[in-house]
């Protein structure tokens, strides 16, 4: 029996989702996921790279992307930043941390 996307795919789309309702057109060029532990929870670091126009829209949803609420089914985002933001040649690329934990 199948389970389903990982949580590394859940979170892709989930980003996916919140640019398309902030009008952002966004590509994903990387995702890696590794397992992470604590004492007390499960969960997995995510590595991203998001690809965009270099406009205002996308630089104000990429401002606003730490704090938004992306629902993840199994998931909770506990923390997501923002590590660097490159623009050249009218294209950005954005290289994002994500932290999920296991509900």
């Amino acid at each position: 029996m199948s389970r389903g996307p990982d949580a590394g795919t859940l979170v892709a789309r989930a980003i996916e989702r919140d640019a398309r309702r902030a009008g952002c057109v966004v590509t994903l060029s990387l995702r890696e996921s590794s397992r992470w532990a604590s004492a007390t929870f499960i969960g997995a670091r995510h590595h991203l790279a998001l690809d965009g126009p270099d406009d205002t829209a996308f630089a104000h949803w990429l401002a606003r992307l730490p704090e938004a609420d992306l629902p993840v089914r199994g998931h909770l985002v506990a923390d997501l930043a923002i590590v660097s933001d490159i623009r050249a040649a009218g294209r950005a690329t954005a290289h994002v941390e994500a932290l999920t934990v296991e509900t």
